[in-house]
């Protein structure tokens, strides 16, 4: 007689599924949620941390109130700059890496040494490395400084873009840095490409640009979203990032309330970057 089974083979594997996916779920739980929370709720209190324990005291939205409207220096002074400097840089970090992992994804010789020159920077680019590196003027491209070009843009542009586009240029070589793992991403969706589409191409006639622009492009579009995703969370994570650094205060509501306004912005410039990618993607489509 056949053993009669306590659980189907579907229930088998979803509870596989959940054993294998368990320890991370705790984790998650216990290390990112529960904190995330515990901050959320110290925004709306203030925090003592006394001998017989810690007390809180409701504040309702007080903290929120004096970062956004009573003392907005402390997030607006040095926010928007950052902004409009991570939104000038952003762009040039994706198209940087789409042209060089292109690139790389020929045949050329010494390729593998080139593609790991490129991704040496993602091994060594700790928050300390980066700061001796941008101390000792490690990100400054020498005709800028020869040519006096930082002067000339704070002369002739306005002072609200013209200190951002200035400190960009001064740390040009950041893009470098910056762009190890996008350039990786880039590689790897090229390959997704079969080669068959591009031999089915030039039998049709159509030369490079055209394949570029019919093939190349629409076939890497999910890994240019992909590198949006990843450029912004790791620009806005950045070691010397001004916000993150005034997020260390001595009061722990204050400095929640800041760090929750900040993931807000991230936020909502990621769901931009959504809807973006997905108006795009119906339009072009739309035209096929």
């Amino acid at each position: 007689m056949k053993k009669k089974h306590i659980l189907s083979s579907a229930a088998l594997r979803k509870l596989e599924g959940s054993l294998f996916i368990a320890p991370w779920a705790i984790g998650f739980l216990a290390f990112v949620a529960f904190p995330l929370l515990y901050s959320f709720y110290m925004t709306f209190h203030q925090v003592k941390i006394i001998a017989s324990g810690i007390t809180y005291i409701w504040v309702g939205l007080q903290y929120y109130r004096e970062i956004l409207l009573v003392d907005g220096g402390l997030l607006y002074n040095d926010l928007l700059p950052f902004l409009k400097e991570m939104i000038m840089m952003i762009p040039i970090i994706v198209v940087f890496s789409l042209l060089v992992g292109i690139l790389l994804n020929q045949k050329l010789f010494g390729r593998t040494f080139f593609r790991s020159i490129f991704f040496l920077p993602v091994i060594f680019s700790s928050g300390q490395v980066i700061n001796e590196f941008i101390s000792q003027g490690g990100g400054t491209l020498s005709f800028v400084e020869r040519f006096n070009v930082v002067y000339y843009i704070n002369t002739y542009l306005p002072e609200a873009w013209g200190a951002p586009i200035a400190n960009l240029i001064s740390s040009f070589v950041m893009v470098l840095w910056y762009s190890g793992m996008q350039i990786v991403i880039i590689i790897a969706g090229r390959q997704t490409i079969p080669a068959s589409v591009y031999e089915s191409a030039r039998i049709d006639g159509a030369g490079s640009w055209e394949t570029f622009w019919k093939i190349t492009l629409p076939g890497l579009s999910p890994f240019i979203f992909l590198n949006l995703i990843y450029t912004v969370v790791d620009l806005f994570t950045f070691p010397e990032n001004p916000i993150i650094s005034k997020v260390n205060t001595s009061s722990y509501g204050i400095s929640s309330a800041l760090a929750w306004i900040y993931l807000t912005i991230v936020l909502s410039l990621l769901g931009i970057i959504f809807l973006i990618y997905n108006r795009v993607t119906k339009l072009t489509a739309g035209n096929r």
